[in-house]
């Protein structure tokens, strides 16, 4: 394994591997203003949701590793402490990066990258109307992380009002996570898009207390078929299947065939079970692989 000390790297190296490493990161699209009412509208991918309540966003916009210069966004929101944290789909993705351009100060990213300002209700920069989400954010608190090129400057923005796009909701309100179709940042010129091939879920930990991996049979913790994952998936459980239900099951097609045809061949049967009981699990049939497993 490559280990690097990172005082002995420049900040273009460190930034290299930190953001290829640390990824995919979400977007902030921020619009801010200043005193004088100009607008500026950049990207910046040092960004999350740190609270709920209250709500917080965090986004960074760093010293210039170039020329410790600081970016526009930031001296922004130092006169006029509000924001607008727009959301970044698929199909806004291209002007979104063309407005990270570094244009001279009073330059409005929002014509340069094409972009339509909507009118916020109670702050001042302006939403973008293409943007699925749109936060309208009062500023906290801005905390500097350093003076050397490179460093990250916190924007704490505490969210006012949330637009959404209807077009993005489900059937009972909620976003629809397909439907969005969010990007993110990875390394250099590298973004990846929310499609519905590369989605998918993992159940949360149950409210009360799964049984572990280390409480898995250790022919199962031990499989050459079942995968870390696998392994997650079945320590999720509060308790195992009942020995009515293991038996239920050897009455499955599949799991008859599979009886059948290894009569007296534990290895050969345990080596078709696990791969049958994966078959299930990477569907998601946790249940069913818990019996199937247990036969």
């Amino acid at each position: 394994m490559l280990t690097l000390k990172t005082a002995d790297l420049s900040p273009m190296e460190l930034q290299n591997y930190l953001q290829y490493a640390i990824a995919p990161r979400p977007i902030c699209f921020a619009s801010t203003i200043d005193k004088a009412g100009n607008v500026n509208l950049s990207p910046f991918s040092f960004f999350n949701l740190f609270s709920s309540n209250p709500p917080i966003c965090v986004f960074s916009p760093a010293r210039r590793v170039r020329d410790n210069s600081t970016k526009h966004t930031l001296d922004n929101v130092l006169e006029v402490p509000e924001c607008v944290i727009n959301v970044v789909n698929y199909a806004m993705v291209q002007q979104t990066s063309l407005a990270s351009t570094d244009y001279p100060r009073g330059v409005n990213e929002f014509f340069k990258a094409g972009f339509t300002e909507l009118k916020s209700e109670i702050v001042r920069p302006p939403r973008v109307a293409e943007a699925p989400v749109q936060l309208e954010c009062v500023v906290t608190q801005v905390i500097p992380l350093g003076d050397q090129a490179g460093a990250g400057n916190l924007v704490v923005a505490e969210v006012k009002l949330i637009h959404i796009d209807e077009a993005i909701l489900d059937e009972s309100g909620k976003i629809d996570q397909i439907k969005i179709d969010l990007v993110a940042r990875l390394g250099g010129d590298w973004y990846c898009r929310t499609t519905p091939d590369v989605l998918f879920k993992v159940a949360k930990p149950l409210a009360k207390l799964g049984i572990g991996i280390d409480a898995l049979p250790s022919a199962i913790r031990q499989s050459h078929i079942l995968s870390a994952n696998n392994l997650g998936q079945l320590a999720n459980v509060e308790h195992l299947p009942s020995e009515e239900s293991i038996e239920a099951i050897k009455k499955h097609p599949i799991v008859k065939d599979i009886l059948d045809a290894t009569m007296g061949d534990h290895s050969t049967r345990a080596l078709h079970l696990h791969s049958q009981a994966k078959v299930f699990l990477d569907e998601g049939d946790v249940e069913l692989a818990w019996k199937i497993l247990l036969v």
